[in-house]
């Protein structure tokens, strides 16, 4: 029997500046993100003119109560602190991956070490952004370099625009499917 209590999950974005973790959030939140947002004062001015300095955070509603608090992490390495606290009791994590971006596999690699921990205890699904400014490496490359760490099962990878409900939709589908694969519709 269902508890009348709500049941709460909680899902990290996390992935490189410009990745578009705040915008996912935004697209797929049914509340109004809450985000902490500041003045880019770094190197990444030329991606963009602000960054998650603490966290993002929505909620998605699903059938029968049931939500699903999404939170993003800050990109910039200087707030990787954030990464584990955020982390914290959550079910899964979405990695966006930035691909235009120089070596975007070296951050795959590097955001995939960092939380590697967490991933070992939950899941995780990979959505690369920006593919539309640079094809290049291809989603093929990227399922090779998944295939390196030898991780059952292997990541999920798709192509996806973060301003899309759907499309932010389906990587965390995907991520929930790896959780659990007996669902009929997540």
């Amino acid at each position: 029997m269902r508890s009348e209590q709500a049941v709460h999950n909680k899902i990290i974005f996390s992935g490189t500046v410009g990745a578009g973790k705040s915008t996912a959030i935004a697209a797929l939140s049914d509340i109004v993100p809450v985000a902490t947002e500041a003045l880019i004062s770094d190197g990444a001015t030329t991606l963009k003119k602000t960054t998650t300095v603490a966290m993002d955070y929505g909620v998605l509603l699903l059938d029968g109560g049931e939500k699903v608090m999404l939170y993003g992490t800050p990109g910039q390495e200087r707030f990787s602190f954030m990464w584990e606290i955020l982390a914290e009791g959550g079910i899964g994590l979405i990695l966006l991956i930035n691909n235009a971006m120089p070596d975007p596999l070296n951050h795959l690699e590097h955001y995939l070490t960092a939380f590697d921990g967490f991933i070992a205890k939950t899941a995780v699904a990979i959505g690369v952004t920006h593919m539309d400014r640079s094809n290049s490496p291809t989603l093929i490359d990227y399922r090779a370099k998944l295939r390196v760490r030898r991780r059952l099962p292997p990541p999920a990878v798709f192509r996806v625009d973060a301003r899309e409900r759907d499309d932010v939709a389906m990587v965390v589908r995907a991520l929930l499917y790896t959780l659990n694969p007996g669902l009929i519709d997540a």
